[in-house]
């Protein structure tokens, strides 16, 4: 192993070593502070299937109120149609919402009342055919200009009832 003396530290920096310790403290800082702001927005919460953990965010209160008064309040929670049903899926969807929505809601860049980006209304989209598909099985899902008929559109207050 290479002794460090004074002189073969100042060859280390010159030769590419202080970049070295510049990346290795970024990477540490960066650490502590996605390890931080996941302790203090109680990232684990969100790994469960816990409705209350929606609530961490203040601005969720009223969503989760309505989802309460709703008519699938007794036999869905938020990830039942708020995230794919396929393993990967979901896990891809958790992940990609959580950094987004934690991202949002701590600069306060968001749109008031919360609307819902187009891959997430998909996601709910294919949540609504996974549940009912033996209902809507048989029925037209593409409207006459061709595109896809959404379940949302008509049953707006199903998931969130008095919006």
């Amino acid at each position: 192993m290479l002794k460090l003396t004074p002189f073969n530290f100042r060859k280390f920096l010159t030769y590419g070593g202080l970049a070295y310790l510049l990346v290795i403290a970024l990477l540490g800082i960066l650490t502590g502070l996605g390890l931080f702001t996941f302790g203090y927005g109680q990232g684990a919460s969100y790994l469960s299937s816990d409705p209350l953990s929606c609530v961490n965010c203040h601005v969720m209160e009223d969503y989760y109120d309505s989802w309460q008064n709703s008519s699938h309040a007794r036999v869905a929670v938020c990830n039942d149609c708020h995230l794919s049903h396929h393993p990967v899926g979901k896990w891809v969807t958790k992940a990609d919402n959580g950094f987004f929505h934690s991202l949002a809601f701590t600069t306060g860049e968001f749109h008031q009342p919360i609307q819902i980006k187009p891959r997430n209304r998909q996601v709910t989209q294919n949540a609504c055919l996974y549940c009912h598909q033996d209902v809507v099985h048989e029925m037209q899902t593409l409207a006459p200009q061709g595109e896809e008929l959404l379940c949302a559109r008509c049953h707006s207050d199903v998931g969130h009832a008095h919006r």
